[in-house]
């Protein structure tokens, strides 16, 4: 009887290996280096090695595992085909649930998105366990996210669902996103953004704040904003209410039961959920305006859980 999977949660410096029971009890947890040498022609290979192993060490057989499943930082389709992984050195154009169940020996492989998957593991067994539609929002180096209804992810035509960081919300913007349009969410919720925008303010007023001639992450922002600085106030309010625009937008698309705040920018907690909360109200159709915002419980442990969910399914 299937009674394990491993779930793999793959990022551009290491790849996080959980092996758990397919009712979701994650027993042990590992790191493997991501080597993105030769356009990542390694990774697979490592992967499969990593689960080889520990298949060994626990003794257990390919009749034992319900499958693998697997995040990835890029779009995928039809929870196989990856086209491409920019910040893995260009790796991609393969189906990834294809050559990583050949390395396995024929054990099922599903493949996802990385924000994608996470938000799965979040409804698995995070904040919103037993909601069937929800958006998760991750504010880290960028902004990802994950779409989930009906209790499945919506991928889309092109494996594009949930990039909610390249949401338009600034037609004015002149400065540039990494993925070349102009006033995308990104540029200014993600932990990047929020240091851009406080620069520039810094830059535009004489203001004094604590942050004035001093190196700073988004985190140094956010906890002045809580402190009371003022230009940092500006600064989160700034950035909320661009959130709180994307959000707005998605409710009146997918009216889901909870937002989700993932993501090391979340971790400010309460300072950023009440004022994503009040700009997001400002901007809601008055039948979602109510729709809670939360923090993601399930951390850095999110993606595995998720992908291991791919796996089992949404009757585990």
């Amino acid at each position: 009887m299937s009674n394990y999977a491993f779930g793999i949660d793959l990022g551009g410096t290491t790849a996080k290996v959980g092996l758990f029971t397919t009712s979701g009890a994650l027993l042990e947890k590992w790191e493997v280096p991501t080597d993105t040498s030769n356009q990542g022609e390694n990774i697979l290979r490592n992967l499969a090695k990593a689960v080889k192993t520990k298949m060994a060490e626990r003794e257990l057989t390919n009749a034992d595992l319900a499958g693998v499943g697997i995040g990835v930082p890029g779009p995928v389709k039809e929870d196989r085909y990856v086209p491409v992984c920019a910040n893995l050195g260009g790796w991609g154009d393969l189906d990834v649930s294809d050559r990583l169940s050949a390395l396995l020996d024929g054990v099922p492989v599903k493949t996802g998105n990385d924000a994608n998957v996470a938000a799965l593991g979040e409804i698995w067994m995070g904040t919103a366990k037993g909601c069937s539609n929800m958006v998760m929002v991750t504010l880290g180096t960028g902004v990802g996210g994950g779409v989930i209804v009906n209790g499945n992810v919506l991928c889309g035509s092109y494996g594009a669902g949930g990039e909610i960081g390249h949401i338009p919300v600034n037609p004015a913007e002149t400065a540039s996103c990494g993925c070349g349009k102009k006033g995308c969410l990104e540029q200014y919720s993600s932990a990047t953004g929020i240091v851009r925008c406080t620069k520039l303010l810094l830059e535009q007023t004489d203001e004094p704040s604590v942050l004035r001639g001093k190196d700073f992450a988004a985190k140094d922002v956010l906890d002045a904003a809580r402190d009371g600085d003022k230009l940092a106030v500006r600064e989160l309010q700034q950035m909320a209410d661009y959130l709180g625009i994307a959000l707005a937008s998605i409710a009146a698309t997918t009216d889901p039961e909870m937002f989700l705040l993932g993501g090391g920018v979340s971790r400010a907690g309460d300072v950023l959920t009440d004022a994503v909360t009040a700009a997001y109200q400002k901007f809601a159709f008055h039948a979602s305006r109510n729709t809670p915002i939360k923090v993601a419980s399930l951390g850095n442990d999110a993606g595995i859980f998720g992908a291991v969910r791919l796996v089992v399914g949404a009757n585990a």
